[in-house]
């Protein structure tokens, strides 16, 4: 059924947001509260994810889908990873959680990607995914200013 096809990709999609707002959770405070810039941009960031997962739940639901609200085992080993790697280089921490940052942004502009390039997505559910994407891609473009403003 193309409407199954449909929202297994949207929760694939909202698995990848509480990804984002999970890793995003992980390095508030770290530097955030260090650079006042970085702080707004992810605050920034962080509201805008909240809504794209609010989005992406209703319009599940509303195809008379079941939304699976949780993170994905990927993205829980790559905070792991970020953690064990931010306490080994304390010296570069705003750069490697930048990075950690990017890393994690460039992954959701993959996968909203593909979903796109699907074809399964119809109507209101494309609406929706070409602008998350577009919103995507342009916080990860200003974080890479960022990054490359610290190198």
């Amino acid at each position: 059924m193309e409407n199954e096809k449909a929202i297994a990709i949207l929760n694939d999609l909202l698995t990848i947001t509480n990804d984002r707002l999970k890793g995003y959770e992980k390095v508030e405070g770290k530097i955030w509260e260090m650079n006042h810039d970085l702080q707004n941009s992810y605050e920034q960031m962080t509201t805008q994810t909240k809504i794209m997962k609010n989005d992406l739940y209703n319009l599940i639901t509303q195809s008379g889908g079941e939304a699976k609200d949780s993170g994905s085992f990927s993205g829980a080993i790559h905070r792991t990873w970020v953690d064990i790697k931010n306490s080994v280089l304390v010296a570069s921490l705003e750069k490697s959680t930048l990075e950690n940052v990017l890393f994690g942004e460039e992954a959701a502009i993959q996968a909203y990607q593909e979903a796109m390039d699907s074809g399964e997505l119809h109507g209101e559910a494309h609406q929706l995914v070409r602008d998350q994407l577009a919103s995507i891609k342009d916080s990860c473009h200003e974080f890479k200013g960022k990054l490359e403003n610290k190198a």
